[in-house]
């Protein structure tokens, strides 16, 4: 295992630091006798003792705790059960990695769908190169960046090509080893963690950055703050949370909205915030907080992407990427949008 992590992470419990267990196939535990398991090097540091935000994150905790499968066999070594697809993509990656002629990842290859919004469904399973979108941040220069949900690791990649000192953290274990195997395959460092964004598991003052995309939107509104709350400890001062929501009033947003009744989702829904309530919360949270528009029309539509979508899927993104041109300019359109950055600073 890299040492980084024996000198950068801490118990997600009580934020004590660890140690590895001598002899016991790779754990780590902190002075109160927590343990967590470790699986491949990578640490695994989910609570078994908390409702989990998405049922995935039981069968994280559930492999890291068993011993691996005879190498060999594909499905093993890519951990399908704690990725969040459905059985017939889990048989369609299978048979991608079987024959060995992917260009990518065969996780990416058909995570991208539930990763990079709905204008992506028509690539799964044929993806020839890695969707990597602009982060929307300065340069890094060695800035200490946390990717919260960091998935297959699209985010991540674009942090680390853009100078930043990256870690990522995600309840699926299976997206953790591919965001890695990705990231080795481009020549980039990054390091990764299985973990619960509610409770981070790093001391405080330990990033200059931290940034999520399409995370928070499918927490519960305490979650939420509770993210938000280990954000603001783990941030340095003057650090900068730069974090995606979906709002109340964008389009697609409203449709979605209607669909279930404008009721408050349940489990991993979407819920969708009004934007004074987005400034409000992040402000108590972190600090001072600003809205920018992210996108209309949908959650994830990039610019980056448009050479994989279709003609009428690209009219939709340049109409989103003309209003959010716009937004600079005349702010009240930002109430409108589908998908905000809300930007909030730490005194």
């Amino acid at each position: 295992m890299d040492p980084w992590y024996l000198t950068h992470l801490v118990c997600p419990r009580d934020h004590l630091g660890l140690d590895v267990v001598h002899g016991a196939g790779g754990r780590l535990v902190c002075s109160a006798g927590h343990t967590y398991p470790v699986v491949d090097g990578v640490p695994v540091l989910l609570l078994d003792d908390v409702a989990q935000t998405m049922g995935i994150a039981e069968e994280s905790m559930k492999r890291a705790n068993t011993v691996p499968a005879a190498d060999g066999d594909p499905a093993s070594a890519l951990y399908l059960e704690t990725l969040g697809i459905s059985e017939e993509e889990k048989r369609g990656l299978t048979a991608l990695a079987s024959d060995g002629r992917s260009a990518i990842d065969p996780v990416v290859a058909f995570m991208v769908g539930a990763t990079s919004g709905y204008m992506y469904k028509h690539v799964i399973g044929t993806l020839d190169s890695y969707p990597i979108p602009e982060l929307r941040l300065p340069a890094g220069r060695g800035k200490r960046l946390l990717d919260l949900g960091c998935n297959w690791g699209r985010w991540s990649i674009a942090a680390a090509r853009k100078g930043y000192d990256v870690v990522g953290i995600d309840p699926q274990l299976g997206a953790v080893m591919a965001a890695r195997r990705v990231c080795r395959s481009l020549g980039l460092a990054a390091r990764f963690v299985v973990g619960d964004a509610r409770y981070l598991p790093f001391p405080a003052d330990s990033f200059d950055y931290a940034f999520s995309y399409s995370v928070l939107q499918h927490l519960s509104r305490e979650d939420v703050r509770l993210v938000l709350s280990g954000v603001g400890r783990t941030l340095t001062s003057g650090g900068t949370a730069f974090v995606q929501m979906p709002t109340v009033f964008g389009v697609r947003c409203l449709y979605h909205q209607a669909r279930r009744r404008f009721s408050e989702g349940t489990g991993y829904e979407v819920r969708y915030w009004t934007i004074p309530a987005l400034e409000a919360l992040f402000s108590r949270a972190i600090g001072p907080a600003t809205i920018s528009v992210d996108c209309y029309f949908g959650i994830g539509l990039q610019r980056s992407d448009s050479a994989l979508m279709p003609a009428p899927l690209k009219a939709i993104l340049a109409a989103s990427e003309w209003l959010r041109a716009a937004s600079r300019f005349v702010p009240v359109l930002k109430y409108a949008a589908d998908s905000v950055y809300v930007t909030a600073v730490k005194p």
